[in-house]
């Protein structure tokens, strides 16, 4: 029944307002002689290279991402989604029609260009058995793919004369794990294409990523001194070089061009110059008429996070796009309870006696606790939590609706008496280990004055514990 009504859920969504000078998240630079091209807002957009004011290049109806400017910087390829599916398009970098390259009905990917310009590198599953992805070639004309003699890849980068390729062979399920040394860390590879013999870019387990074969050297990125920043290779002596230190956020995306490399951190653009060893900023700035931002219905059925329902079962309560809202069962309208635009709430629960929904939301910067009237009317009452960098969830009231109990990322149990004048949370108990299917799994007595909830033993065996409200034990 709740399902049926779930898929019908649609709100309005704002923008931001009208700040002045907002932050922008500039990303997948791509650098020619005279110009940088970058995407922003799922477009492609272009910018001088010393910066200044961007315009659109390519606006598209979904999501367009990774631009790449061609070897002689006439063309950019990109990768597009209309109408569903991704595949790769090339425009002239003056601007004008795109025209479709890739007709898979899967994700085709833009990685590159061979040397010569006349066709593009990009990545897919097209005749993969498995998750990894793997290169192809496509002429810049038009025509039938052309795979590499690889059996797996992500990303690549040809050697002058197109004879090697340096390629990322493995794929990560999370690429901004900080600090990960797992068993998919990304290797970089230099093969030979004439016999699929491969060496290794030296490295200690590190993340690799995004290599720049440029003259006689590679150019990637790597976290093997801390957080990403630009390494240097040269195959003739076998030696790994740090380009610039980095003690601040990750480099994220970095191409090379003609006398540098663009790169992006923070959403700023950056170049490194090859004459001085040295990096600088691009000051941009965008103004345009911006769609994402305008007030607009969007479908969140497939969105749901979290649900839950009223104690009368008239009503449900779900959890989608960030916003709490309230569906009927049968009769009457859907109500968003939050409407926020730019803060994450979540974990909805029903008070028993129906009068109020409790959820967690980052207002100010924080998760904290907010307490609603279940009709949306009245006063917002918020629980400051005051457990920095705290993720919160597994919200449950107890049977009087005067308390909730829930627990924490940190392994943490807690619960909070809203019926105190300055109401806190209270520490009920800490775990001993993580685990993929940690949890509580906290109850209330029908008395609301104990918890009961399962802890893992030393011999990592579930016991049940009780603690009372009144002995805080």
């Amino acid at each position: 029944m709740f399902k049926r009504f779930g898929l019908m859920i649609l709100w309005f969504v704002c923008g931001f307002g009208f700040a002045a000078s907002p932050p922008l998240l500039l990303r997948q630079p791509t650098l020619s002689t005279t110009r940088i091209a970058f995407a922003y807002g799922g477009e492609i957009w272009m910018v001088p290279r010393t910066g200044g004011q961007a315009h659109r290049l390519v606006i598209g109806a979904d999501r367009l991402s990774g631009p790449i400017f061609s070897p002689d910087g006439k063309w950019i390829v990109y990768t597009g989604t209309y109408a569903g599916n991704t595949d790769i398009y090339v425009i002239p970098a003056q601007g004008g029609e795109p025209r479709r390259l890739t007709w898979y009905p899967g994700p085709d990917v833009a990685v590159g260009w061979i040397p010569n310009g006349k066709a593009v590198l990009f990545r897919s599953r097209r005749y993969s058995y498995s998750d990894p992805n793997q290169l192809f070639t496509v002429p810049v004309t038009g025509g039938f793919p052309k795979s590499l003699p690889l059996p797996m890849a992500q990303a690549g980068s040809f050697s002058p004369d197109a004879t090697h390729l340096a390629y990322v062979p493995n794929f990560q399920w999370e690429p901004f794990w900080q600090h990960y040394r797992g068993g998919q860390t990304t290797p970089i590879w230099i093969a030979d294409l004439a016999d699929s013999s491969v060496v290794e870019i030296p490295r200690n387990n590190s993340n690799d990523r995004d290599p720049m074969w440029v003259g006689r050297r590679i150019y990637f990125l790597s976290d093997q001194a801390g957080p990403f920043t630009l390494f240097v290779y040269d195959p003739r002596t076998g030696k790994v070089r740090r380009l610039l230190p980095n003690k601040g956020l990750d480099i994220t995306s970095a191409a090379a061009g003609p006398g540098g490399i663009v790169y992006s951190q923070f959403g700023q653009l950056h170049i490194f110059d090859f004459e001085t060893g040295t990096a600088h900023t691009v000051p941009v700035s965008l103004t345009a008429d911006m769609p994402q931002l305008r007030v607009h219905f969007k479908n969140v059925s497939k969105m749901i996070e979290y649900s839950g329902i009223s104690p009368t079962g008239v009503r449900a309560v779900f959890g989608a796009y960030g916003e709490i809202l309230t569906v009927p069962t049968h009769h009457g309208s859907i109500q968003n309870l939050t409407y926020s635009p730019g803060v994450e709430e979540r974990d909805p629960a029903w008070s028993p006696n129906g009068k109020w929904i409790a959820y967690f939301a980052d207002r100010n910067g924080e998760y904290n606790l907010y307490i609603r009237s279940q009709d949306g009317a009245g006063a917002l009452r918020r629980v400051v939590l005051g457990a920095p960098d705290a993720f919160y969830y597994h919200l449950r009231w107890s049977p009087d609706s005067r308390k909730l109990v829930f627990s924490d990322q940190k392994l943490n149990l807690w619960y909070v008496d809203l019926s105190r004048k300055n109401p806190h949370a209270v520490k009920i108990d800490t775990d001993r280990y993580a685990t993929p299917l940690h949890r509580f799994d906290a109850h209330w007595s029908p008395d609301s004055r104990w918890v009961a909830y399962t802890q893992l033993g030393p011999n990592f065996l579930h016991s049940i514990y009780l603690y009372s409200l009144e002995n805080h034990s």
